[in-house]
Parts: C-alpha cells; structure tokens; sequence
C-alpha cells in the first residue's frame, strides 16, 4: 500500500482527533427489521446496518463508489450504538468519529481512487435554480419513499450533498458540477421508474429535479471518486 493511502487509513485515529468514548456492536440475527442511521448530540445509533452502509454515510459516497471489500460488507448487518459524551452537532465532526470507530473495531483499511465509469453530472438547468437559498449551518436531510413516490426534504443542504443523496436514490455515481455554493431548502417530489406506468404517477426523478428545483442530470462517462476497501474485518461482539 502507498503513503498516501496508510495516511488516509490511519488520519481518523490521529492524535487529538474527536472520538467516541464508548461503543458496542453487536450482529443482528434477524434482518428483517426496520433499518436506520441515527446521529445528534455527539452520540451515533445504527439499526440493522451493513458496514458498507455505515461507510457511505461517514464518507459521504454513493453505493457505486464503495468497491472492494469482503463478501459480507453489504450482507451482515450491525446495531451499532456510540456515545462521546459531547454535545456535539457538526455532522462533518461527527463523521470522522465514525470513522476513526469503523478502522477501530472494524479493522477498516481504505483508500481513494478516482476511476471512470457511468455516472450522472448535475447541472443547471436552463432558466437558473428554483431552490430557496439558505443561510443556516445545520444540514439536514430526510429521504422517503416507496414503490409508488420518491420524497427528499433538505434544509441547509449544499449541492455536493445532494449529488450523494440522488446517488443513494438512483443507484449511479453523480458528480456535481451545479457550481453553486452555498446551502438550500429544497423537497424534491417523484414517481419511481416501476411506478410510471400508472396512471397517477407523477414526474420521473429526471423530470422533478429540473421542474422542482432547476437543476438536470446528464449521464456521461467520466472520473469518479471511489473508496477502495483493503481491509475490514468482522468486530468482536461486545
């Protein structure tokens, strides 16, 4: 392995870095149940989670940038609770403690590339962006759905975020190339592709992106950033 990627492995563990005082991690045996990531306050709770779930959430990526790995990255499932003991509420703080307790107790060793592939470019869309500018700090995002509609409600949401939302949603990398700065309200309404059919459906996610908030997906082959997994290992049971 090269320099550049110990130092972005072992970064997470440095010295001074925020970490969570107590963790556990247990396997779930029964994976039927409702699944969620929920954090605030310094403290990070997991139900039902998968590590490359875990690992798309702390690094901000799109299932398609996660590759490598063991087979069980995307099949066993965790509840994973984490407590600091610090009111902490900068989500960008509250990552890179997740990370540093996945290289910990997960043996997570990775690194970045940057390769080519399919992936979606968001724009502006002709006309200009419809969203409400914000000047809130406290990101924060809900994304809702089902077989028949697709809902995305986002405060203080920047366009790098949102590119990694619609990546979740479309199960493709998208890259943002908006070149807006700054944060946005925004809720984005759709009807999945299996539901178009119907004769209530609603505008495709396509379609809603540049009527609801003025923006466009354009697929294109091009770089994009992915983690490389080197190394996880299966945690001991505590």
């Amino acid at each position: 392995m090269n320099r550049a990627a110990v130092i972005l492995c072992v970064s997470a563990l440095a010295y001074g870095q925020p970490r969570f005082e107590v963790a556990t991690i247990k396997p779930v045996s029964d994976t039927t149940g409702s699944s969620g990531i929920y954090t605030g306050h310094g403290n990070m709770k997991a139900e039902n989670v998968t590590l490359k779930r875990r690992i798309i959430g702390a690094y901000g990526v799109g299932p398609n940038q996660v590759v490598g790995g063991p087979d069980w990255l995307d099949t066993d499932r965790f509840n994973i609770v984490a407590k600091s003991g610090q009111d902490i509420n900068d989500d960008e703080v509250l990552n890179r403690m997740v990370q540093a307790l996945l290289a910990e107790r997960f043996g997570l060793v990775l690194h970045r590339e940057s390769r080519t592939m399919p992936a979606y470019v968001l724009e502006v869309a002709k006309g200009g962006p419809k969203m409400e500018k914000s000047t809130g700090k406290r990101s924060n995002s809900t994304t809702t759905g089902n077989n028949s509609r697709g809902i995305l409600k986002a405060t203080d949401t920047g366009m790098e975020l949102l590119a990694q939302l619609l990546a979740r949603a479309l199960d493709m990398p998208v890259i943002d190339r908006t070149g807006l700065d700054g944060v946005y309200n925004f809720t984005l309404q759709w009807t999945p592709e299996s539901a178009q059919s119907r004769p209530d459906a609603g505008p495709s996610i396509f379609t809603a992106i540049q009527e609801q908030l003025g923006l466009r997906l354009r697929a294109e082959k091009t770089a994009v950033p992915v983690l490389v997994i080197d190394r996880a290992e299966r945690p001991a049971e505590n």
